[in-house]
């Protein structure tokens, strides 16, 4: 048994009360699974806790020598181990998102099951904000795994997979699934791929490919026939694009894939309406056929690539880190005085046109749209350039509720958000010595202000725009560079919250966790987050690609952050 804090946002000071205590068990058998079963998961309406921040129980990555391939040998292969009622009616009823008891199958959550053409989202428009003491999260239900496969230490995955109301179609009239990879033991060995169903935990279906251990795949209509595919790289270098249901559509040899074990994405680079994946220095068509590559460009270990139009020419550059490039292979700019970095992109300085940060062994680093270099390896908050302390990917979020778009990353004893020209805004303590784990935002409440979610080696935190814990659950990773996600996981009309866990490291957390409030009066979220680069505009709801994706800084400005509604804020019009 764990005893943690679970905790309420007051309006004034959004702290928490109330203590109870959460038992974990771990549950599974040894068996492959191909049908849906029932009893994988424990659901659960217990409230979320919160255990004493403790010392960190793995080594972050489980490489010692600080290189951040995970490899504990060092020798670089990677190969190791008022009455609440704001509507003013008098009725005492506060605000909720959800007014069932049970996910509904058959309801229309939005105007309509499909994304309407020209649109990125069904969800409906959003005009009320959550009561001010409506952040009560509990733990909606747990997965522990099966077998010896139950640690996780790869961003979880959401997209449609199944047809839950059985009505011939794949659409946002089903509950969203979960999409999660496993290994067992803790030495690093090939990932087991998973779906799961949102609401409940409940097992769709597996499968043992071998995947590279802990590359996130990516999520998304490849092939344009409606459905969502799943887009992966193995160990054994081979691409490999898996359907709805769990059959291989491709497994083809791509030398070097698995290298560096970079998070892939999905992105229309010439807007032919054929979708190309990119993960590292390349590009590949829907086949697995190259389109270009920059060998010469540096790579961290897990390395996080982006995709965006840069010079506003209409077609979108692959950033690879201190450099960009056309998607024919010729250079944009390259920034050679920058070491490996994961590229992030958003407007920094409010001067609408996007920058690109960089987060890297050396520190910080910031980029205008035109290759114009403004910092190089800067260290906000003092924490030193060592081991991996800043080669983490950052989130990018109006995190102060001021109006401008802050970043948030760790720097392995601090979680921070920083300003767009690099003072500290905040710094809260963590402990990740030697992962390089990520983290994201939202705004539960729809009041305005986000909240900051970070996982490090034991815990899970959300803090308030100030810095301070709201929430924190227990989890354990040795961290590579997963993070947690926010997404309508069960079809309810109300945000949850996912973390994976390896439940192997002594605490016994759960594989996946997922955390809702005990109301269900978090505001609306998207129901899909399809990559680890994933910024709204990327992909619509349905899974689609867009053929020509709107540049996210004019739309929310977010980077690895949740949409709200479909117009990205959910308040109320101002009194008035």
């Amino acid at each position: 048994m764990v005893s943690m804090r679970p905790m309420k946002i007051d309006a004034s000071q959004r702290s928490l009360g109330l203590a109870v205590a959460l038992t974990l068990a771990s549950c599974g058998d040894d068996s492959v699974t191909s049908e849906t079963s029932s009893s994988s998961a424990e659901t659960s309406d217990t409230s979320a806790t919160s255990s004493d921040s403790s010392s960190s129980t793995g080594d972050g990555d489980g490489d010692p020598s600080g290189d951040g391939d995970g490899d504990p040998t060092g020798d670089g292969d990677g190969d190791g181990d008022g009455d609440g009622d704001p509507s003013g009616d008098g009725d005492g009823d506060p605000t909720k998102f959800d007014l069932a008891d049970e996910p509904d199958t058959d309801r229309n959550m939005g105007p309509s099951c499909e994304v309407v053409e020209g649109e990125l989202d069904a969800l409906p428009p959003c005009d009320q904000s959550a009561p001010a003491e409506s952040f009560d999260p509990v733990v909606q239900w747990e997965w522990f795994g099966e077998g010896l496969h139950v640690n996780a230490i790869t961003t979880p995955l959401v997209a449609n997979l199944s047809d839950d109301n059985n009505d011939g179609s794949i659409d946002l009239c089903d509950i969203p699934d979960i999409v999660v990879m496993t290994h067992d033991g803790l030495n690093n060995a090939p990932e087991r791929l998973w779906v799961l169903d949102g609401a409940t935990g409940a097992v769709h279906w597996d499968l043992d490919l071998g995947l590279s251990f802990s590359q996130v795949p990516a999520l998304g209509d490849v092939d344009g026939d409606g459905e969502v595919e799943i887009v992966a790289v193995t160990a054994a270098n081979e691409l490999v694009i898996v359907s709805h249901d769990g059959e291989i559509e491709l497994q083809v040899a791509v030398a070097q894939a698995s290298s560096y074990r970079p998070a892939l994405g999905l992105a229309d680079f010439d807007n032919d309406g054929e979708v190309e994946i990119f993960m590292g220095n390349r590009i590949l068509d829907a086949q697995g056929n190259q389109v270009m590559s920059a060998d010469a460009e540096p790579l961290n270990f897990y390395h996080a690539s982006a995709a965006a139009d840069l010079d506003g020419d209409g077609d979108l550059e692959l950033v690879i880190g201190r450099s960009a490039y056309h998607h024919d292979g010729s250079v944009y700019y390259q920034a050679n005085q920058i070491t490996a970095s994961h590229a992030q992109i958003g407007d920094l300085d409010d001067d609408g046109e996007p920058e690109v940060l960089l987060s890297g062994g050396d520190g910080l680093s910031l980029i205008e749209h035109d290759g114009t270099v403004t910092f190089v390896h800067q260290t906000p908050g003092g924490d030193p350039p060592v081991n991996n302390n800043w080669r983490r990917p950052a989130a990018i979020h109006d995190f102060t509720a001021d109006g401008n778009a802050e970043f948030s990353v760790s720097s392995a004893n601090h979680y921070n958000v920083i300003r767009g020209d690099f003072s500290l805004a905040w710094a809260a303590p963590v402990a990740d010595l030697t992962g390089a784990a990520g983290g994201t935002a939202f705004d539960f409440l729809g009041d305005g202000s986000a909240e900051a979610i970070y996982g490090d080696e034991s815990s899970l935190f959300v803090f308030d725009d100030s810095g301070q814990v709201v929430l924190e659950v227990p989890r354990l990773s040795r961290t590579t560079t997963e993070y947690p996600v926010v997404a309508d996981v069960d079809n309810d009309g109300s945000a949850e919250l996912v973390v994976v866990s390896e439940s192997d490291l002594p605490g016994n957390s759960a594989t996946v966790q997922v955390i809702r409030d005990a109301e269900d009066r978090w505001v609306p979220a998207r129901r899909i987050w399809n990559q680890h680069t994933y910024h709204v505009t990327n992909v619509r709801e349905d899974g689609r690609i867009p053929q020509h994706e709107p540049p996210h800084w004019d739309y929310l400005n977010t980077f690895r952050t949740q949409a709200q509604a479909e117009d990205g804020v959910c308040l109320p019009e101002p009194v008035g």
